[in-house]
Formats: C-alpha cells, sequence, structure tokens
C-alpha cells in the first residue's frame, strides 16, 4: 500500500513541479520575481504538502516559528532529503536557496530555479565562486529575501555526520544578518535516492541565531553542534512516536 500511495503522490507532485516550472521558464522574463514566488510559495508548493499529508499520511511540523516571521536571515539546514528542497520556501516565504550550479543544466526545472532567483555555485571553483556567491547574496539580502542554504553540500542520511563546508561561514564573516540553523528528521521518512513516502510526522525546527563575532572554525563547529545535536533529539522523539521508523535509523548507520 505504500508503494501504491507513493507511486500517486510521486506522479502528481511530480507533475505539479514539471507544470510550475514550464510555467515559470514562459513567464520569467517579464514578471518580478516576487510573482514567481506567489506562484510557487502560495499555490502550488502547499498544494504539494496537501497531496503529501492526504496520499501518503505524512504532514509537516514546524518548530521555532519566531525565527521566521518578520525577518530577513540566512538559515543554514540540515539536508536529509528532497523534500526540505521543496517545501523550505512555502514556510519561509520570501527566501531562495543557494544551489549547485550544475542544476542549472537540467532543462525547465534548472532554468526554473534561475528564475525564481535562486544563487548558483560553482563548487569547483575557489575563492572567485566564493566571491560570486557572496555578491548575489548581498543584492539578495538587500532587497528583503532571505537565504537557505545547506552546509553539508549534499544529502546525508539520518544519524550520518559530514564536514560542514566553509560557504555558510563565508555568509557569516561577511554580512550581517543572523544565521538561523535548521533541524529535521526528513530523512526517516523521505529517504534519500527512495522512491517511498513513508507515513509519519517531518520536523522542522528553527533554532536560536548564531552568535556574531565567532571565528570561522568556532562558528563551523557550533553550528555543527546545534544542528547535529537538535536532529539527534528530534530522531529519538520520531522513534518513540513512529517505532517502525527505528529501522531507517538503523540501516542509514549500517
Amino acid at each position: 500500500m505504500i508503494y501504491v500511495r507513493s507511486l500517486i503522490f510521486n506522479i502528481l507532485a511530480y507533475s505539479i513541479i514539471l507544470f510550475g516550472c514550464i510555467i515559470t521558464c514562459i513567464v520569467g522574463f517579464f514578471v518580478p520575481k516576487k510573482w514567481i514566488w506567489i506562484w510557487w510559495n502560495d499555490c502550488l508548493l502547499p498544494l504539494s504538502r496537501r497531496l503529501l499529508k492526504v496520499i501518503c499520511g505524512l504532514e509537516i511540523e514546524i518548530r521555532g516559528k519566531e525565527h521566521i516571521e518578520n525577518r530577513v536571515a540566512i538559515y543554514a539546514s540540515k539536508h536529509q532529503s528532497a523534500m526540505e528542497t521543496y517545501y523550505l520556501t512555502s514556510y519561509i516565504k520570501k527566501a531562495t536557496y543557494i544551489f549547485k550550479k550544475e542544476l542549472t543544466h537540467i532543462p525547465f526545472f534548472g532554468w526554473a530555479i534561475w528564475f525564481y532567483g535562486s544563487v548558483p555555485v560553482n563548487r569547483k571553483g575557489g575563492t572567485h565562486a566564493m566571491k560570486e556567491m557572496l555578491l548575489h547574496a548581498k543584492n539578495l539580502l538587500k532587497i528583503g529575501c532571505s537565504i537557505i542554504i545547506f552546509p553539508e553540500g549534499t544529502r546525508t542520511k539520518p544519524g550520518a555526520k559530514s564536514v560542514y563546508k566553509p560557504g555558510v561561514a563565508f555568509l557569516y564573516q561577511n554580512t550581517d544578518v543572523d544565521i538561523i540553523p535548521v533541524a529535521l528528521n526528513s530523512g526517516l521518512f523521505w529517504r534519500k535516492n527512495s522512491f517511498l513516502r513513508y507515513p509519519g510526522k517531518i520536523i522542522f525546527e528553527f533554532l536560536e541565531p548564531m552568535p556574531k563575532g565567532l571565528e570561522k572554525k568556532e562558528f563551523l563547529d557550533e553550528l555543527q553542534r546545534r544542528i547535529e545535536e537538535k536532529c539527534l533529539q528530534l530522531n529519538q522523539e520520531t522513534i518513540q512516536n513512529f517505532p517502525k521508523s527505528v529501522a531507517f535509523l538503523e540501516h542509514s548507520q549500517n
């Protein structure tokens, strides 16, 4: 039954994304970005979230809402599944992503995220790429657009740790907005490279802003500590409420 529900959801959800990308590519040359943000964040993504809950029995809970209201910030999020790249901007209404430049080569999808205003980064571009990223980020922050970045640079399985990349520290040292850590448990229900969507509750928890004035290594260590400790707590809570999810956590750690 999970397979059938997942199949139906994936067909509908990816059809919505494809439709949204095609329309975005058509109108992107003619309309301001705020219209594209409304199109995605207030129309398409809420519909997709509704389908996720109704078809798959998978709901989303937001904690720490005070950290996403009436502020421009940089959100440094744990990355366990594709779902946070789809749904985070439907909660942080005026926000966009920093993403790897290779994604712009994907027809329609890559072009649409460019029109959306996301910041492409050449991960092999060294210092020049970092400075280019910073310039794009500052321009977005000036117009009141928050930024979402995944410090690990790739998806990791629940319970697994990876090195946090220096890009988020570069933004921390060269902008004056708050850095908000984001913990989650999405990988327990929407697993990396998996077709299946398991019933349960995904939690996005927005944490207290990072303190100002830290050195680069001190900042990265503290950011990682805060995110990983909270993710561990969310995993433990999830296993208590949804005992079957422990199998996914154990599998990811093997």
